[in-house]
């Protein structure tokens, strides 16, 4: 009897996605269950994760943990880029299990790595998939750059505006705050590790919530140009769509700018 085990993985958590994901699973388990020789060894199932790399796939790991301890002999999938969309990933993976007599069996692409032809056949559908991925990310960064010319905000809250939307709205509360800690610097001409100590004694609140003022803390906020009604993105990018490591950037693309985009604290 083979102990066989399905994996399964969407990429997103819109709602059309979660309806599937929960039915790739039912799937899977009528389908392993209908085999004579088979016995389910386990479900493994990874939702609103990207395929482009495995590191942050929890039950992808921990399912080629599994088969590396011997309990896997069979791994079924429903496609190639359900299961990685990362052409060297795919084949070390493959490899490494088909080392340990693991097989990976991609039902819609019809091809099992247990057969004479399936390294060449995974290396190819494998490499399409990477390739529909960076064109993906390509039309998603052309998109946001585009919205972003016309003043969408990407980011979230900080302290003295809410972002809801893509739009930025004074939050009074933390407005006040911005503003003391401009008049300390401007007016006292007080220094930022001062003003930090101050804001801590006087029990003033973050914008995450408590008193734990840094002078690297008061320094952003002062470098901060959205306090004046501008806004610049784009201060960082993704340089590889396989990682999506974000860096700082320095010049690699063109920051997007724009003046009295909201309204001003100072």
């Amino acid at each position: 009897m083979l102990q066989v085990a399905a994996y399964c993985r969407v990429s997103t958590d819109k709602e059309d996605q979660a309806n599937s994901f929960e039915a790739q699973q039912r799937y899977f388990r009528d389908y392993i269950e209908r085999q004579p020789d088979w016995v389910l060894q386990g479900i493994y199932a990874d939702e609103g994760i990207s395929g482009t790399s495995t590191r942050k796939r929890v039950e992808f790991n921990k399912m080629l943990h599994a088969a590396e301890l011997g309990q896997i002999d069979l791994i079924v999938t429903k496609e190639v880029s359900r299961f990685t969309r990362n052409t060297v990933d795919a084949l070390q993976i493959t490899r490494d299990l088909r080392r340990r007599g693991v097989g990976v069996l991609f039902l819609n692409d019809s091809l099992d790595t247990r057969t004479n032809d399936g390294e060449l056949r995974l290396t190819i559908m494998s490499s399409v998939a990477q390739d529909e991925s960076r064109k993906t990310s390509e039309r998603s960064k052309w998109g946001q750059t585009r919205s972003m010319e016309k003043g969408v905000v990407f980011g979230g809250s900080l302290l003295g505006y809410d972002v809801i939307g893509g739009k930025m709205t004074v939050n009074p509360e933390g407005a006040e705050v911005v503003r003391l800690i401009f008049h300390k610097y401007l007016q006292e001409r007080k220094g930022c590790s001062t003003i930090a100590r101050e804001l801590r004694e006087a029990g003033i609140l973050s914008s995450k919530g408590n008193c734990l003022w840094s002078s690297a803390t008061v320094t952003k906020i002062l470098k901060n140009e959205k306090y004046c009604g501008d806004l610049i993105q784009k201060k960082t990018y993704t340089p590889d769509f396989l990682t999506h490591e974000k860096k700082y950037n320095h010049g690699k693309e063109p920051l997007v700018a724009l003046k009295d985009h909201h309204e001003a604290i100072i």
